[in-house]
């Protein structure tokens, strides 16, 4: 079913204790809203609002299902959606968005977190596409893997890795935003539904054999945010690569432009069969620290011709 072209709440209307300012993001599943609370602080509000199945039209703040069999999968996907809120809010961890509260309303659930100012990994990558260095790539990594290994803690997953959904803030210091955990909980009546993965991001279990989720799974994305962070763009999708595996490995791709441990373990992370990926963001973590394996710093006339042929070729 194609999705319906929803409405976003309008700037200035009053949702519980918040005023929302403007849209600010969204897709097939949510809206995200940037508000203020009462004491004038800012934050984000996700609502949640599948447009596979529900409406809201024009001059109306209410949420509507598109019929009554997609009435009973909006409401399962509305109970997840509330329960993810209640895990989140449960993870204060300097590296995970911080879910300050969560709640009912025009018929539907909302998650409120931080507000956080910078920019996403996907904003850095496409301004400094083929010149990220190593040791940035490794920093902001490793201090991701701390907030992961907090989500897994926590017996969740986040189940949608991507540079857009890896926040940089103004500081330098990364966090993770946009969990995908409650979509991912919509097994049955999939068909009803906007593709529940990022081609190029999500691993094969992902596409099949969802029974074999587990930590590997987040690991497979964090494969393919390092490939992509030195791409510019992402591998090849899991599925196609089930069909005819066309991925140019990493040690193959950039050999000699970064340490041959950081492009190994790149390629552990994007391997097909989950067992045979890192099992443990703790382990993967440990190889991202270790400094001493890192190239030594890229002369400033080979980083531009590098540079200058990838503009080339891409």
């Amino acid at each position: 079913m194609a999705t319906q072209p929803n409405q976003a709440l309008p700037n200035g209307y009053r949702l519980n204790e918040y005023t929302i300012i403007r849209k600010i993001g969204g897709g097939g599943f949510s809206m995200v809203y940037l508000a203020r609370d009462d004491a004038n602080q800012s934050v984000a509000i996700k609502e949640y609002l599948p447009g596979a199945l529900v409406l809201r039209t024009e001059g109306s703040v209410v949420v509507q299902a598109s019929s009554t069999e997609n009435n009973n999968i909006f409401r399962h996907g509305m109970k997840c959606f509330f329960e993810e809120g209640r895990a989140l809010a449960r993870i204060d961890h300097p590296n995970v968005v911080r879910v300050v509260n969560f709640f009912r309303a025009n018929d539907t659930v909302y998650m409120v977190m931080r507000f956080e100012r910078g920019k996403t990994l996907q904003q850095h990558i496409q301004a400094n596409r083929g010149s990220i260095r190593e040791s940035f790539i490794r920093r902001v990594f490793a201090q991701l893997l701390n907030g992961l290994r907090e989500v897994h803690t926590h017996k969740l997953l986040h189940l949608d890795l991507k540079p857009s959904n890896l926040y940089i803030r103004l500081d330098g210091s990364p966090v993770l935003i946009d969990f995908g955990a409650a979509r991912q909980t919509l097994t049955q009546e999939e068909s009803k539904l906007q593709p529940m993965y990022t081609p190029g991001f999500a691993a094969p279990e992902q596409y099949h054999n969802r029974e074999r989720l587990g930590p590997w799974t987040d690991i497979y994305s964090v494969g393919a945010s390092l490939y992509a962070s030195l791409a510019g763009y992402p591998p090849q999708a899991a599925d196609a690569r089930l069909l005819n595996d066309k991925l140019v490995p990493a040690t193959v791709n950039w050999r000699g432009a970064y340490s041959d441990q950081l492009l190994e373990t790149i390629d552990s992370c994007l391997k097909l069969n989950y067992m045979e990926r890192p099992q443990s963001v703790f382990s993967l973590q440990k190889v991202l620290m270790d400094r001493s394996a890192m190239m030594p710093p890229r002369s400033s006339l080979l980083s531009s011709l590098r540079r200058q042929l990838n503009r080339e070729l891409f």
